[in-house]
């Protein structure tokens, strides 16, 4: 699970990211200060870890994990190589989600001003931009793509066909400035071949409203527009004050308890913004727990117990018999496995069973 972190220059995009993975470092004050992608892992806080080890001993705990690409700040024209623009554009099209950070505060606490680039403060101007470089980019992609996938149509190949026609309908849309995610495909060729074209406005986006700290809750007339524009669009608005985050990310637990109440929060802002990411994408987890390790698996939502076999191993997949699971709920209720299957409530599910959220498995296969 991937998500590229984009906004334009100094709206905090940077503090977000080294916040999200504890580097603890402030971003330079100045445009372009990323300019090669930075990598992240973020762990997905799940209290059903918590849960899963009061009953079951275990050397450790490994949780889901958010993959960050710290993608360096967009302006006007990068689409046309403004900037650093087309690489950038490159780095954004591996990701599975975009996560757009959008300054909501004018001045940082204590009066420092740090310059948009733009020359003011417009967090619907900075959404407005980022869309219209990435609708562009897109349209120049299809563009680009569509006399060979003309010619390539007419062998009567059905990948072909089905790639022509998507783009045929993908063009129009984004010369409208919409982007890609606004049409949906029935046809499975049509989805696969949508897929394939890798268009940056085809994933799901998340919005950071990055406030100040005396808005840790988004409350302001800034955030709340951006959280109206989020919900219009299916998305989710997650408010976040990366000055505090990034504070937060240094201290120790009790520190950190301690300027959580301080603030009047119960948890860092950041566990909000991972949660989303995983909601916006689609993903539930599973677990396997035991001696050695309880772990989360991430896993497509209507996903079949092979395949998520398959997430743990590719032989799990290939050689899959069935799969004994039950429930987080039910060994806190029955507090141990055997208790469970004495209850009746472990389950023996073949390759049909479709995963559920939260689901502890234990997978039998034979290679």
């Amino acid at each position: 699970m991937e998500a590229g972190i984009v906004g334009l220059p100094n709206v905090g995009k940077s503090t977000l990211f080294n916040a999200l993975t504890a580097a603890g470092a402030l971003a330079a004050n100045y445009p372009f200060a990323t300019i090669e992608p930075n990598v992240g892992v973020v762990p997905i806080p799940d209290e059903r870890l918590a849960i899963l080890r009061q009953f079951i001993e275990t050397e450790k705990i490994l949780p889901a994990a958010l993959k960050l690409v710290d993608i360096a700040g967009l302006v006007r024209g990068a689409s046309k190589g403004e900037g650093k623009g087309n690489a950038f554009l490159g780095h954004i099209r591996d990701v599975d989600a975009i996560v757009q950070v959008v300054r909501c505060f004018d001045q940082a606490p204590g009066g420092e001003d740090i310059t948009h680039v733009d020359g003011s403060v417009d967090p619907m101007r900075d959404i407005a931009t980022i869309e219209s470089e990435l609708i562009l980019s897109d349209l120049q992609t299809l563009e680009s793509a569509l006399p060979k996938a003309e010619r390539a149509a007419r062998g009567k190949e059905r990948e072909a066909i089905a790639r022509l026609a998507v783009i045929k309908k993908l063009l129009p849309v984004l010369e409208e400035e919409k982007p890609a995610r606004t049409i949906s495909f029935d046809d499975p060729e049509h989805k696969k071949a949508a897929k394939g074209l890798s268009l940056v406005t085809q994933k799901p986006i998340l919005y950071v409203a990055n406030v100040n700290e005396d808005d840790v809750n988004g409350e302001s007339e800034m955030a709340q527009r951006v959280k109206a524009h989020a919900e219009s669009h299916g998305s989710e608005m997650v408010p976040v004050c990366a000055r505090i985050e990034s504070e937060l990310s240094e201290l120790d637990e009790e520190s950190k308890r301690e300027m959580l109440a301080d603030m009047g929060m119960e948890e860092p802002a950041l566990n909000k913004l991972a949660q989303a990411a995983y909601r916006l994408l689609g993903y539930q987890s599973f677990y396997t727990a035991g001696p050695k390790e309880i772990r989360a698996w991430t896993i497509p939502q209507g996903t079949k117990a092979p395949q998520a076999a398959g997430v743990i191993h590719t032989d799990f997949e290939r050689g899959f018999i069935r799969v004994e699971t039950y429930s987080v709920g039910d060994i806190e209720q029955f507090k141990t496995e055997k208790a469970i299957k004495e209850a009746g409530k472990m389950r023996i599910e073949g390759k049909d069973y479709t995963m559920q959220d939260a689901d502890v498995c234990h997978f039998l296969f034979n290679v």
